[in-house]
């Protein structure tokens, strides 16, 4: 494989990795844009901006835009998160240009015309409603609102009715021109791709977007903890809590990945093996770490029988705090392994190297090599396992959110409250 990276007079990168045994190529520009940057009467907008990107240019119409790429084979796609959107295209390698000159065009030249705005503020609140009928996407909705109270990174990336209904034409336009910037956009390639000719392509075709950084959003700041029962009339209770986690850039978040994975990362983690394989708690439990790139966000979900979540809860605040002081060598190594293998088997689709790349450049400035991040890998041991356990255990208190029915709810938050306060037990053994 081979990376190579151009920086364009406008700021923006075009980072790409040519695989010559493919004969398709993934493709996509991603910008460091996302739920966090956007005001209180702005809430949504990144993400209805998405969706409107495939509704028409000054050049062509949404059906233009999908039966261009799907005449020859290709697909489309786009997606929100908090700090970035992506749009991005799979298509064979003779369509690169095409591909390009597509992602471009409804970046640089939408129209945003009001017919087609309607039914898609109208289609995102259909989605609103679909997203409160899923009680695990409910359940982090308030657990986020909770982390980061009265913060745009705490709230939902949707929107609301309210504020979709605020959104016209001008306001797309204003968020578009202030927030995507050429030193703020990447343009990643992977497959069947020759950096050369990407460069030129992106050269000409991106040469519109403004060359002044975009705004810095607000830094982010994680709140005070605490809990919120919310009473649901569902079959099953589902229970989450946070604490904060790592920037992107912390020496020490390899390590709290680490300790996430040994936590609640597959089906040889504590969490799973002590309380659903064990003791039949649960159906579903896991741990997962989102750096973000002033702070973050390690978290724990579940769902169980409202009648088990204080026992439930009781056990799990045990493994957290025993597994902090009781890590082994064997654990470490299969934790390492994990990662590993996720960051060797992402290298084998070029969809995910595309993204893997963009991301990279967002993050620290440049794609870090296989061999760099295998090394951070490697480098995690033991103690510094154990130390950002630790840390992660002082460093806030828990938020905790269930979501359910039934009066062992309220117990069980109180016991997920007193996780950072407790000390490690081993009557679960």
């Amino acid at each position: 494989m081979s990376v190579e990276v151009s920086k364009l007079p406008s700021g923006l990168t075009v980072v790409t990795d040519t695989m010559p045994h493919l004969e398709t190529a993934a493709l996509g520009v991603w910008t460091g844009v996302g739920g966090r940057d956007e005001k209180p009467d702005e809430h949504g907008i990144s993400h209805l901006l998405e969706h409107m990107a495939f509704k028409g240019t000054t050049k062509r119409s949404s059906r233009d835009i999908a039966e261009e790429i799907e005449a020859v084979g290709g697909d489309l796609n786009a997606g929100t998160s908090t700090e970035t959107t992506a749009y991005y295209a799979r298509v064979m390698k003779a369509d690169v240009p095409l591909a390009l000159d597509v992602l471009s065009d409804i970046l640089a030249n939408p129209v945003f015309e009001a017919e087609e705005l309607e039914r898609e503020k109208s289609v995102i609140v259909q989605e609103i409603g679909a997203a409160q009928d899923m009680p695990d996407d409910v359940v982090f909705e308030y657990l986020n609102e909770l982390c980061y109270p009265e913060q745009p990174i705490g709230r939902s990336l949707l929107g609301t009715a309210k504020t979709l209904k605020g959104f016209n034409r001008d306001k797309l336009q204003s968020y578009l021109a202030t927030h995507y910037r050429g030193p703020d956009m990447v343009v990643a390639a992977a497959g069947a791709v020759d950096h050369k000719r990407v460069v030129e392509e992106v050269s000409h075709r991106f040469a519109s977007f403004d060359a002044t950084p975009a705004p810095k959003p607000q830094p982010a700041m994680f709140g005070a903890g605490g809990s919120r029962v919310v009473h649901r009339d569902l079959e099953q209770a589902h229970l989450t809590l946070a604490l904060e986690g790592l920037p992107q850039s912390d020496k020490s978040l390899f390590s709290l990945q680490v300790f996430t994975n040994i936590l609640g990362g597959g089906m040889s983690s504590r969490l799973f093996q002590e309380v659903r394989e064990k003791r039949g708690l649960c159906y579903s439990i896991y741990t997962f770490h989102a750096p973000y790139a002033d702070t973050g966000f390690f978290g724990l979900y579940t769902g169980t029988d409202p009648d088990d979540a204080p026992e439930m809860m009781e056990v799990i605040v045990d493994v957290i705090n025993d597994a902090v002081e009781t890590l082994t060598d064997a654990e470490i190594a299969r934790a390492k392994a994990q990662m590993k293998a996720g960051l060797l088997m992402a290298l084998e689709s070029c969809s995910s190297r595309a993204e893997q790349l963009a991301r990279h450049v967002l993050a620290y400035g440049r794609p870090l090599s296989v061999d760099e991040l295998v090394g951070k890998i490697d480098a995690v041991s033991i103690e510094t396992t154990r130390q950002a356990a630790r840390d992660l255990l002082t460093r806030s208190r828990p938020a905790v959110v269930a979501l359910g029915s039934g009066r062992g709810l309220d117990t069980a938050v109180g016991f997920a409250e007193g996780l950072t306060q407790s000390k490690a037990k081993t009557s679960y053994h």
